[in-house]
């Protein structure tokens, strides 16, 4: 039977060629798996926990491995990181475990010699033979901060710059955490006050300023209000564009780039499920999902739309559009824990061309007085404010708010991702 460092092992391998996700491969594994309880936890934790000190990791084991550890094969690579991360950061696995449970890995996939080869490496690394702040005492502040909290150099410059050390620092301490579930509550449903009259419910939540919203680090405890439509997932930096947007009862919204559909249905929710919403997406099985949530929350007037944003034109013009543009997604780091080694400045460059033209296009089809919320889940400039600038000197029929954008920082609030939205008004055809 496949053992739980060996699933974790596999979905490290996979990642290493393939574009899904670590939770989807995760998911689809675990499926198929015999696995205990306990024992699927381990594997989540070690995946997640390689994922996001990878670099740290590797920086670790350099010091120890004799050759170059750069050229090594991916396989031994993913051993000895779930080695190291095993003895530096779970203090419930003993290390003699680690260490065998990783020699007997090697000898499986990578034959006896590498085996010895892992066993030598990992018992030379215990807690007190790691000394992180001595090895990188002469080294400049980004590359400091960028291998003590794992993330890729070049992004820990561009946040200094733009933030300074301190939020800097506060961003990559969050993203390194174990994050809170988000949870919405369904007012077409339910009531704060009527779901915590549960006293498990009331126990096991945390509150945040946002109403209607709330965090827990349990989730099995909110699962079937999840299920029965008294909950949605959703973390509350997400909420604040449908917020901003604020659409009437029985206006029509369009919501482009929807799935997974956490905003359109949030926004049926504040329109009291009256009016209508398309729904607009590239994948149809998306929207498939996202029709049987809305289903299960209640929520009936959301019209799906399977097609390309940038030259969707809806039957009918919406007075209101919410732009959730793609983007790097470096406001939630935390939450996809492989994201940050997959990003890279080109990629930036892609997804600022995309973002205009999703803007220009809602520029043209919204109504002569309408209202339009554009939102990412970025913290970068040239994804937020710089995206706006731009636009605001391509479409002079646009103004700001004048109350400004919401910028939200990884760990700014507690349990808040980060993310950005600013709304825009129409003021002439």
């Amino acid at each position: 039977m496949t053992t739980a460092r060996e699933l974790a092992l596999n979905v490290l391998q996979s990642l290493e060629t393939g574009k899904q996700r670590s939770d989807q491969i995760l998911h689809r594994v675990l499926q198929h798996s015999a696995l205990n309880r306990i024992d699927r936890a381990l594997s989540t934790g070690l995946v997640n926990g390689v994922l996001r000190y990878r670099l740290q990791l590797d920086f670790i084991i350099g010091h120890f491995y004799h050759h170059n550890f750069e050229k090594a094969a991916p396989v031994l690579k993913n051993i000895l990181r779930l080695g190291v991360y095993q003895i530096l950061y779970l203090n419930k696995v003993p290390d003699w475990a680690a260490v065998n449970e990783c020699v007997k890995l090697a000898r499986k996939y990578k034959g006896e010699r590498m085996s010895k080869l892992v066993n030598g490496v990992l018992r030379k690394i215990t807690p007190e033979s790691v000394t992180l702040d001595k090895w990188l005492k002469d080294k400049k502040i980004e590359e400091q901060l960028a291998i003590q909290y794992s993330h890729p150099q070049w992004l820990v410059k561009r946040w200094i710059e733009a933030f300074g050390k301190e939020k800097t620092q506060s961003i990559l301490v969050y993203n390194n955490l174990f994050p809170l579930f988000g949870f919405r509550i369904n007012r077409l449903k339910t009531s704060a006050e009527q779901l915590f009259s549960d006293p498990a419910f009331a126990v096991e939540h945390e509150e945040c300023y946002l109403e209607n919203f709330f965090l827990s680090k349990n989730f099995n405890r909110f699962e079937p209000a999840v299920s029965d439509g008294r909950l949605t997932v959703q973390n509350p930096t997400q909420g604040l564009a449908c917020l901003l947007l604020n659409p009437a009862p029985e206006s029509v919204v369009l919501d482009l780039c929807s799935a997974p559909g956490g905003k359109a249905t949030f926004m049926a929710e504040l329109m009291q499920n009256s009016g209508q919403i398309i729904a607009v997406d590239r994948y149809e099985q998306k929207l498939l999902k996202m029709k049987v949530h809305a289903a299960a929350l209640g929520i009936t007037i959301i019209k799906p739309a399977a097609a390309d944003a940038r030259n969707f034109v809806p039957d009918i013009q919406p007075e209101a559009i919410l732009l959730d543009a793609p983007c790097s997604g470096t406001g939630v780091l935390g939450r996809r824990a492989e994201l940050r080694w997959k990003l890279s400045p080109d990629m930036l460059l892609e997804l600022q061309t995309l973002q205009a033209e999703l803007l220009d296009h809602a520029a043209e089809i919204i109504h002569k007085d309408g209202v339009l919320v554009y939102a990412t889940c970025s913290i970068e400039h040239e994804e937020n404010s710089g995206q706006i600038e731009t636009f605001l000197q391509r479409h002079p029929e646009f103004i700001a708010d004048p109350e400004g954008p919401i910028l939200t920082l990884p760990g700014e609030h507690p349990g808040f991702d980060g993310g950005f939205c600013q709304r825009l008004y129409k003021i002439r055809q």
